[in-house]
């Protein structure tokens, strides 16, 4: 009696240790992301601020999106799944440094304290919903790539969900989508939509085993 579905054991990486370490490993860049974030938001103005942003904000959704599916190697929907638990224990992770060393440091501005209704405990839940499903969703481009190919290509990832972001985002300030404008925050929005266009997309033409 043979089973219908064959592990490979150099894909689909999932072991509690390995997800445990690499969503700490996550926190970790996500945490100096926002920390960088913070200091920019502080101390530059206007396009500077605008600038160094969005390059910053750009290097840390690259990393959350893609990462884990790197690291589990996720050719089904058990990589995938994966990839999105260390979505979401990178959003923990953040959480526990947030706590013991951003807050504790006085790194938010008034800027992000008023966006939470005077509260810094806004972001954590929100952070664990989208953490997750960005890493859920570059997981599965990824495997979508390798189930065409054979191998994935993170810079066609990338460059697939960067053209998507720009044209959601541009339709998003150019029709007055509301709150939507030529800022760093619609475009950073702009990538959940993209993300979900660039799965189906990325899946167009491909049987997955």
């Amino acid at each position: 009696m043979t089973t219908a579905v064959h592990t490979d054991s150099a894909h689909d990486l999932t072991d509690v240790p390995r997800i445990v370490r690499y969503s700490i490993q996550l926190g970790v860049i996500q945490t100096v992301a926002v920390l960088l974030v913070s200091l920019t938001n502080r101390f530059l103005e206007g396009t500077a601020d605008a600038a160094v942003t969005g390059v910053i904000v750009a290097i840390g959704a690259v990393a959350t999106i893609f990462l884990p599916g790197i690291w589990t190697r996720a050719r089904s929907i058990e990589g995938i799944a994966g990839a999105a638990g260390i979505g979401l224990g990178a959003a923990l992770a953040f959480l526990v440094l947030d706590v013991v060393l951003l807050q504790p440091l006085g790194t938010w501005t008034n800027r992000w304290y008023e966006v939470g209704g005077h509260s810094n405990w806004w972001y954590h839940p929100v952070w664990w919903m989208v953490g997750s499903y960005l890493s859920w969703l570059g997981a599965y481009i990824l495997s979508n790539q390798a189930a065409r190919r054979g191998e994935p290509s993170l810079g066609g990832a990338i460059g697939l969900v960067a053209v998507l972001t720009v044209i959601l985002g541009a339709a998003a300030a150019v029709l007055h989508f509301p709150g939507a404008g030529w800022n760093v925050p619609t475009f950073a929005v702009a990538v959940m939509p993209a993300l979900a266009l660039g799965t189906v997309v990325s899946g167009l033409g491909g049987a997955r085993n």
